[in-house]
């Protein structure tokens, strides 16, 4: 009879602990899925080219859940880079150079993870190549990343715009075969009346540039042309 007792007293013990194992990695789990699914909404707002305040983008990236978030999960990944951006350039205006240094070594870190997880991420290839410019290398090497953005997503706008921002300001140096591709996009982009982003970057390019990129605006046609030159007038009243 006491055999039979012990037996019974082990198997609730067991059962008492396999349930509890298994409502941990219930709750694990959901705030797992919950994660994903935060900086999911995270980066759809962020690619909507909305800000969060930088309290707020603070808040999130120091949050414990970020410690969780796989390398792999690539628009948690993505969220969090567009998260740190922002804070990265508004240390650098302040002359915050440590919190500048930490935020550089966080992107860093964070692209070159990213890029073993999938190294078709063409945002995070232009993640690379905006780095290298932050540190002031323009070499062969950093428009080659360049260059694997454009080769790893030749046709998304929502990467296209963000592009030819990085690539505007540099584009003049560029290498002939990425110099191509940014005018290629940047024609692209208003022959389907995404007009509003190259018509800033065109507003802010120096005159070479602009005779550049006005030569591939008159190969459009007229709705085009009239959409892009709108714009463009927005921006000059």
């Amino acid at each position: 009879m006491q055999a039979q007792a012990d037996r019974r007293r082990i198997l609730r013990v067991l059962t008492l602990a396999v349930g509890c194992a298994a409502f941990v990695w219930g709750i694990s789990n959901f705030f797992g899925g919950a994660s994903a699914d935060f900086f999911r909404d995270v980066e759809t707002y962020l690619l909507r080219f909305e800000a969060y305040s930088a309290g707020a983008a603070n808040r999130m990236l120091a949050d414990t859940a970020v410690q969780d978030v796989s390398d792999c999960d690539d628009h948690s990944q993505r969220a969090l880079l567009l998260l740190e951006m922002p804070l990265t350039e508004a240390a650098l205006r302040s002359g915050a150079t440590l919190e500048y240094d930490q935020h550089m070594r966080s992107l860093e870190t964070r692209t070159r993870r990213a890029l073993s997880c999938s190294p078709r991420d063409s945002f995070a290839w232009l993640m690379a190549f905006g780095l290298q410019v932050q540190h002031g290398v323009l070499n062969e090497h950093a428009f080659d990343l360049l260059a694997m953005s454009y080769k790893t997503s030749p046709n998304e706008t929502w990467i296209a715009v963000r592009r030819i921002m990085v690539a505007a300001p540099v584009a003049l140096t560029a290498p002939e075969p990425v110099q191509r591709a940014f005018l290629s996009e940047f024609q692209n982009l208003v022959k389907h009346h995404f007009v509003d982003v190259p018509a800033r970057v065109y507003f802010n390019a120096p005159a070479p540039l602009q005779a550049l990129l006005r030569s591939r605006i008159n190969e459009l046609d007229p709705p085009s042309q009239r959409a892009f030159s709108d714009a463009l007038e927005k921006l000059r009243t």
